[in-house]
């Protein structure tokens, strides 16, 4: 399906990173949602009101949880940046926050989620880097021009996906001659129902697991994602 295909789009969760020793949500003992000895649970710490209200143990939380800055690209990502580069690959789709399709040399990257190497001071827009939440020696960074609240530019619970990725999301899969969808359990709405845009035979589904979506795929393969995609692309 890859070798006939110059117009593959890939859409991807948290399964596409866990090769990149970044946890998942939802895995038994080793997922973010599995066991975090918190005082609240982690939808209720990543959700719009509860960085309002509680920034401080917000950023506690996620500083230890959601980032990963020693992470590297997996084969998965460096697959797929390489069929991008060959002209096969047309658009990433990802519910990851980690960047690391583009560290890989991805560009076309759509992040439903938002990214944590953006952010923003809340108060007058002004731009900081994953390096400048990091290194701050507050443990809520604030803005050095005007000292308002800086904000991940990620996608809390509670908070809107953004509509014009979402646009482009749906106008790339709807058009897909071949649609790969990987490391992603498909459960997790509005983004889940992208997939249901797509109009062609040749949906590939890559997951060490079942999902809602394996009846309507062409090709299941319960595998891991980076083997997979790094053996049919190649060095």
């Amino acid at each position: 399906m890859i070798d006939e295909s110059n117009n593959i789009v890939f859409f991807g969760g948290a399964g596409t990173s866990t090769e990149s020793n970044i946890p998942d949500f939802r895995t038994a003992d080793t997922g973010l949602y599995s066991n975090t000895g918190q005082q609240y649970p982690p939808e209720t710490m990543l959700s719009h009101s509860f960085f309002m209200k509680h920034t401080k143990e917000f950023y506690q939380f996620y500083k230890e949880k959601m980032i990963y800055q020693e992470a590297k690209p997996n084969l998965a990502h460096l697959a797929l940046a390489k069929l991008e580069k060959q002209g096969k690959l047309k658009a990433i789709i990802t519910q990851n926050i980690d960047g690391l399709h583009q560290m890989a040399g991805s560009k076309n990257v759509l992040e439903l989620h938002g990214s944590v190497h953006r952010n923003y001071c809340m108060k007058c827009r002004e731009k900081y880097f994953l390096d400048d939440v990091v290194g701050s020696e507050k443990t809520v960074p604030t803005c050095k021009k005007c000292g308002g609240t800086i904000k991940p530019d990620v996608v809390l619970y509670e908070e809107g996906l953004d509509q014009d990725t979402i646009q482009k999301s749906v106008e790339y899969i709807a058009n897909a001659d071949v649609l790969i969808v990987g490391g992603t359990s498909l459960v997790v709405y509005p983004a889940a129902g992208l997939i249901e845009y797509y109009r062609g035979k040749k949906l590939i589904l890559i997951n060490k697991s079942t999902t809602p979506y394996d009846h309507a795929a062409n090709l299941v393969i319960q595998d891991s994602i980076g083997k997979v995609l790094g053996s049919v692309v190649g060095e």
